[in-house]
């Protein structure tokens, strides 16, 4: 489907000084994003430089997001951030579900239960939610990752949701950092399944975006993106690079 928009999401992680975000600004201000129709920028920065970041980043065209929220709009919740201070602060998006907060990771414990319920929160804020999901290595070598990816949808995405705020990311666990990616033809597998699963979400799942992450990087980006049923990519340790994030962002066929 040829009208949907291509987003190139950058997930900073837990990287980025006030420095550091303000010199990626000026390098990505010198590339001089163009602004093309069918193509949309978005930067998710560490909690602490989202302020610092909104307002410049809307000047070059991009949109700006936050990288988790609690599913509760306030209250005694000591460290945490809910989806309408990310509003308060100027995101459009918050990412929910990351593999790096799913039980997987030991680092976290966000079940689909608990992604769902941020996915909703996000959603009654005013935010879109870009909704993770994603098999290990071992139950791909198994031959259960599309079974384990539609549980996750099933799980973790709101029921009726509007499509046009349907986003997911397909980010395989095992691609994440390691700089391994899944063949061609098993992203497309993935994503055409996503898309059939989808149907069970929203009434219009052609106009859902879904996205691919793990390892996307300038060298493999234009082969990635122009597979059917990839609509964008959440880019990891390259969005750190204004020149490598726009690199990937200008590869995406539109």
């Amino acid at each position: 489907m040829g009208t949907r928009t291509k987003l190139i999401a950058g997930n900073w992680k837990m990287n980025g000084t006030r420095a550091e975000a303000a010199s990626f600004l000026g390098k990505l201000g010198s590339l001089k994003p163009v602004q093309r129709p069918g193509r949309q920028l978005l930067v998710c920065p560490p909690f602490t430089l989202i302020s610092l970041m909104a307002e410049p980043l809307a000047d070059l065209g991009s949109k700006i997001g936050g990288q988790d929220c609690h599913a509760e709009p306030k209250g005694a919740f000591t460290g945490d951030i809910s989806s309408l201070m990310l509003r308060d602060l100027g995101c459009s998006h918050v990412i929910v579900g990351h593999s790096e907060r799913r039980p997987h990771s030991h680092q976290h414990h966000d079940t689909d239960a608990v992604v769902r319920a941020k996915a909703e929160a996000a959603l009654k804020a005013g935010l879109d939610p870009i909704i993770c999901v994603g098999e290990t290595w071992p139950e791909r070598e198994s031959g259960q990752a599309e079974k384990i990816v539609r549980a996750q949808i099933m799980g973790s995405v709101p029921d009726g949701m509007e499509p046009h705020r349907l986003i997911i990311a397909y980010e395989p666990v095992w691609a994440i950092g390691t700089g391994k990616t899944p063949t061609l033809d098993d992203i497309a597998a993935i994503h055409r399944m996503v898309r059939t699963a989808l149907a069970k979400k929203t009434k219009a799942p052609d106009h859902a975006l879904i996205l691919y992450g793990g390892s996307v990087k300038p060298s493999n980006s234009r082969e990635i993106l122009v597979l059917e049923n990839v609509d964008g990519a959440l880019v990891g340790g390259a969005s750190l690079d204004a020149a490598d994030f726009m690199a990937i962002a200008d590869s995406a066929p539109i």
